[in-house]
């Protein structure tokens, strides 16, 4: 599997992260986990499945994945190629008038959404590409005529800045009250804007930080203190809900990207 990111051009870099060019000429299976951003995907050639238990569900061409509690399992055909357009937090809210909160635990076909219906064009001018770069061209014009707000929620920017800073260990209440809005409205504008909630949001924040912080000598009780858990089965639950696996497995063989 062969992994190639690209930074997106000054106009769409304050809602895009980068873009993530995904090659594999064998056929392989990937634990993708979950993140804080959305993502589009847009497959210029093979096949990719999403894995159920004994299903394989292939899916579409172009698609725009939510974000999830738990991992999922992807597998990759032979000689397949993927352009993922990885969003920054609350990103994607500036190209899909829906609220993102209905994108949650979901994968759906870009085609199905408001606004790109006219999807397939893209979708030829990239399997008719030479290379990457004009692919990622292709993509940055179909987005850049998407664009519709241009404005970030500044509130939802700092509540995002603040769950990081205190890596997902964050007290809703205590947020709230930093943030001088009542809570109903607060849980709303966060869930329409980011896409889920923001104790699901602060709780992907701390599993993310939990696994980055692994050090080589370091114990999963140490793991399980540092990541504010003082019970052992019930972080490893939470972390197996997360990866899919046991922390003792998972760190063994970890996601490829």
């Amino acid at each position: 599997m062969q992994f190639e990111a690209h930074i997106p051009s000054y106009r769409l870099s304050p809602f895009i992260r980068k873009y993530l060019i995904i090659e594999s000429e064998q056929e392989l299976v990937n634990r993708i986990l979950p993140d804080t951003s959305l993502v589009m995907a847009f497959r210029f050639k093979g096949q990719v499945s999403h894995l159920t238990g004994d299903s394989k569900n292939e899916l579409a061409t172009s698609i725009i994945s939510g974000l999830r509690k738990s991992g999922r399992l992807i597998n990759y055909a032979n000689n397949t190629g993927n352009i993922l357009v990885i969003f920054k937090e609350a990103g994607v809210h500036a190209f899909v008038k829906e609220p993102l909160h209905e994108f949650f635990e979901k994968s759906i076909a870009l085609n199905d959404i408001d606004g790109y219906r006219n999807i397939s064009i893209l979708e030829e001018k990239m399997a008719a590409a030479e290379n990457n770069k004009q692919r990622i061209d292709c993509i940055e014009q179909f987005l850049l005529a998407k664009l519709y707000s241009h404005k970030q929620d500044q509130l939802i920017a700092a509540a995002v800045e603040k769950i990081y800073q205190q890596k997902g260990l964050t007290r809703i209440k205590d947020l709230v009250q930093s943030l001088y809005i009542s809570q109903d409205a607060f849980e709303k504008r966060f869930r329409k804007t980011t896409g889920t909630s923001p104790k699901q949001f602060s709780s992907i924040v701390r599993m993310k930080s939990i696994i980055h912080q692994q050090r080589h000598n370091q114990t999963l009780t140490g793991l399980a203190f540092d990541g504010g858990y003082f019970d052992q089965p019930h972080f490893n639950k939470e972390f197996k809900i997360f990866t899919g696996q046991t922390p003792g497995d998972f760190f063994k063989t970890p996601p490829r990207w």
